[in-house]
């Protein structure tokens, strides 16, 4: 009896199992630069169009003249290409002189683009929560200079050059534009050909090894987080060394930021801003600067790690952006969405958002500069209102003073901002991790909100966390956070992992050649797909089984095809 479809339908689901994911990177045209970065663009300031993409050389054979962005090829939207054109340029006018570096993200628009990497899962399966790919989203790197020209009309010389890509690697980027940018501003297009090219030559960002990246000269040296890392460890020591010439620039971390020195003016609030994070309320970061901004925004959301931060965030938003509508409009709540800008004229548009953080200008002393008491929303009307945060927002848990002494003892001693880094890291790293604990015990059935929170008199975050407060009320707030909707989901996920490796298990150690015996051929042909679509996705998610175990359902469906007619075989066997 043939299997129901026909032999043409086997074929096709067996083709389906047997090519999960897309072919290997390094044969695609740029293939290995694509696992690194979406794109390369120039941006200037034209005096009729504002900023532009740079025009470049058109490529041999090419209609019209191209705008320049490297790979050649790449395609951007007109809605992409104008978001990096306005987020690549200070928003407000700055008198300031020489080079700047900043950070943005933006959504991808023009519907789902093939990558040329092609699927992300394997990397995102290894990779650290925070470090994921977004399949949504860009992150978009700068390097701005603006110095005085007197050739140019404006008188002043105004570009930016823009690493665009869906990895946070903000440490990596900006220390590669430090390299590539001055270069690039002195011999223009041939630089960014060579350097893509060099790119193009690295191995793909792999979780969990070290890799060696070369570029104009110089070696830099990465350590991709994996998701296996032990959270608050120091990153593995990088290794060999002295067999490399020149000598590689080691970065500690691809994605950390230098904590102690973004939260110095609002360490007294850093409870308050956790809390906000950590419930996903609407927050405003109005900065002087696209670096303060930025810095800043990338800071707060890194607050919740091992605990994915899982709502929108623009580290960098201007009055030009395709959501300033959605964002400013007063006929809804705002969303769920942190925001760095610079522009004045935001503190009336985002006056009715409930809470705002206005930051001075960063000056870098012998103690901790001034900290500034909430205040209320209302003051914030003129244009000269005074750093702090404005929020009526009452915390549910007391503050940690203890935190705030170690940080002064620690000026006091001269200790560097690294080690101060570090102690910030690792507090908001015990009380994250404090909160999601009592969550964590696995759970089949769906999560039942008041069951839970009776548990947390003899098993909540007390017992390993010494700030006292109303953790039920936190609680309670967080299970309405699109934060708990992507931690429930993640576990949700995991769980049903653990579930299909204990099935596989017990088909491993069943007998299954006496449950074939006096089966139709349909129901024999059903249940070597439904195996193999198991094996597949064992291999694929990394299931936690053991190989052995693998092994014998491998040699299960073996044996269970060799019984079936050749014709079957042909289609069900080894592709």
């Amino acid at each position: 009896m043939e299997a129901p479809g026909g032999l043409e339908a086997l074929r096709r689901r067996r083709r389906r199992l047997s090519s999960p994911g897309a072919g290997s990177p390094s044969a695609l045209p740029w293939g290995r630069l694509s696992a690194w970065l979406e794109c390369v663009c120039a941006v200037t300031f034209d005096l009729e169009l504002g900023q532009a993409v740079e025009v470049g050389p058109a490529p041999p054979g090419a209609q019209g003249v191209p705008q320049l962005v490297y790979p050649p090829d790449y395609t951007l939207t007109e809605k992409e290409k104008t978001s990096i054109c306005y987020l690549s340029f200070p928003d407000s006018y700055s008198g300031s002189l020489g080079d700047t570096q900043f950070s943005f993200r933006f959504r991808q628009s023009g519907g789902q683009r093939n990558a040329l990497y092609g699927d992300d899962f394997e990397y995102n399966r290894e990779a650290a929560v925070s470090l994921q790919r977004d399949p949504a989203h860009y992150f978009g790197y700068v390097f701005f200079r603006q110095v005085k020209d007197s050739s140019v009309k404006r008188g002043y010389f105004q570009k930016s050059l823009v690493l665009v890509s869906r990895l946070p690697y903000v440490n990596l980027f900006q220390a590669l534009l430090q390299l590539i940018a001055p270069e690039y501003f002195d011999k223009l297009d041939p630089c960014l050909e060579a350097v893509c090219s060099e790119i193009d030559q690295w191995p793909p960002p792999v979780p969990g090894q070290t890799l060696n990246l070369p570029v104009m000269g110089v070696v830099i040296q990465v350590r991709i987080p994996s998701r296996l890392d032990q959270p608050g460890s120091s990153p593995a020591k990088p290794q060999n060394q002295e067999n490399l010439l020149p000598a590689p620039l080691v970065l500690p971390s691809i994605h950390e930021l230098d904590l102690f020195r973004c939260f110095q003016p609002v360490l007294i609030h850093l409870q308050a801003l956790w809390e906000l994070l950590l419930l996903g309320e609407p927050l405003v970061v109005m900065a002087p600067s696209p670096a303060a901004s930025s810095e800043m925004v990338l800071a707060l959301t890194s607050c919740l790690a091992p605990l994915k931060f899982c709502c929108d965030f623009r580290p960098y938003f201007t009055i030009h952006d395709s959501e300033f509508k959605e964002y400013t409009t007063r006929t809804q709540a705002p969303p769920s969405v942190v925001l760095g800008v610079t522009n004045p004229f935001f503190i009336k548009t985002l006056q009715h958002w409930p809470h705002i953080l206005r930051l001075g200008e960063l000056k870098m002393a012998g103690d901790l500069p001034k900290q500034v008491k909430v205040k209320k929303l209302a003051k914030l009307k003129t244009l000269d209102a005074k750093p702090g945060l404005y929020t009526s927002y009452k915390t549910f848990l007391h503050k940690d003073k203890t935190l705030i002494k170690q940080l002064l003892k620690g000026i006091h001693k001269k200790q560097p901002s690294d080690a101060q880094s570090a102690l910030l890291r690792r507090h908001l790293l015990e009380l994250t991790q404090s909160f999601i604990i009592p969550l964590n015990p696995p759970q089949i059935r769906p999560f039942q909100q008041e069951d839970f929170l009776k548990t947390l008199e003899h098993a909540g975050p007390q017992l390993t966390c010494v700030l006292k407060g109303d953790w039920v009320g936190l609680y309670r707030r967080f299970f309405r956070s699109p934060n708990f909707d992507g931690w429930y989901r993640q576990r949700h996920r995991e769980m049903m992992h653990k579930l299909e490796a204990l099935h596989l298990e017990a088909i491993s150690e069943a007998n299954i050649r006496s449950w074939v015996k006096d089966k139709s051929e349909v129901e024999v042909v059903d249940l070597v797909l439904k195996l193999q679509e198991k094996l597949v996705r064992a291999r694929c998610h990394r299931l936690p089984v053991k190989e052995e175990v693998l092994h014998r359902v491998g040699l299960y469906i073996a044996t269970i095809i060799g019984s079936l007619p050749e014709d079957l075989q042909a289609v069900l066997g080894p592709q």
